[in-house]
């Protein structure tokens, strides 16, 4: 039902400079729901996401977030009325501890007591980020400043958390403990719309899934029928 829906893409396109590089994507997220973005390099994944945040600006058609047209909105206007994000490649300040990372993601919130509300409910998510909250980020390894970036974007309390390659550059058991991260984030209410690369875990790890392939929707469904998908075996994961 329409009423379910937290987020729209409607036939977008998008890019950069002069060079187009989404031709009409389109996609749904209902509440509650994790839905992920995959396909090859190049494909636009990347590029749904900052043209859904306000990183860029789409060409034509709208981007609709809980019944309202944000298709072009400034991203800090984006943040404030429910969207997080959280981008490729774990942006950490090395020197900036645990605890100075999220009261930075809280610059929505209005009193001390919001924040640190908001702060005792990513302890709750993340144990290791209480542990380390007076550690320097530039101590911590590669997943546990995985773990902070996601902390610092659930500090607003986000309706949709939209998520870049979360496990890019991981080793397995820290895969492995991001995506146990997410499935938590989203039991506990917050909608999901992830692009990652890899495909396999991430059809595992969704309730529904798109498939970009030269910035066009190639495939879209239940995540998991998708992983059955002869051809998207053999063209995306594999085999």
């Amino acid at each position: 039902m329409e009423n379910d829906i937290i987020l729209k893409v409607d036939n977008i396109t998008s890019g950069y400079g002069k060079k187009e590089v989404l031709h009409g994507v389109s996609l749904i997220i209902q509440k509650g729901e994790i839905v992920s973005i995959i396909g090859p390099n190049g494909s636009g994944k990347s590029t749904v996401l900052k043209t859904i945040i306000g990183h860029l600006k789409p060409w034509n058609g709208r981007v609709i977030f809980s019944g309202e047209d944000i298709s072009g909105m400034d991203t800090h206007k984006v943040i404030v009325i429910g969207v997080s994000y959280s981008p490729q490649g774990r942006v950490i300040f090395p020197d900036m501890t645990v605890s100075e990372h999220l009261d930075m993601g809280a610059w929505t919130l209005k009193t001390k007591g919001e924040v640190k509300e908001a702060r005792q409910r990513v302890y709750h998510l993340f144990p290791r980020l209480h542990e380390r909250r007076n550690q320097k980020a530039k101590t911590m390894s590669g997943g546990e400043r995985q773990m902070l970036s996601l902390g610092r974007a659930m500090m607003i309390g986000p309706k949709l958390l939209i998520l870049d390659e979360p496990s890019i550059g991981l080793a397995p058991v820290f895969v492995d403990s991001v995506f146990e991260s997410i499935l938590k984030i989203n039991a506990e209410g917050t909608s999901i719309l992830m692009v990652e690369q890899n495909a396999a875990k991430a059809l595992e790890n969704s309730r529904r899934s798109y498939v970009l392939e030269m910035g066009n929707n190639r495939f879209e469904g239940n995540a998991k029928d998708l992983l059955e998908n002869e051809e998207v075996r053999r063209l995306y994961l594999g085999g």
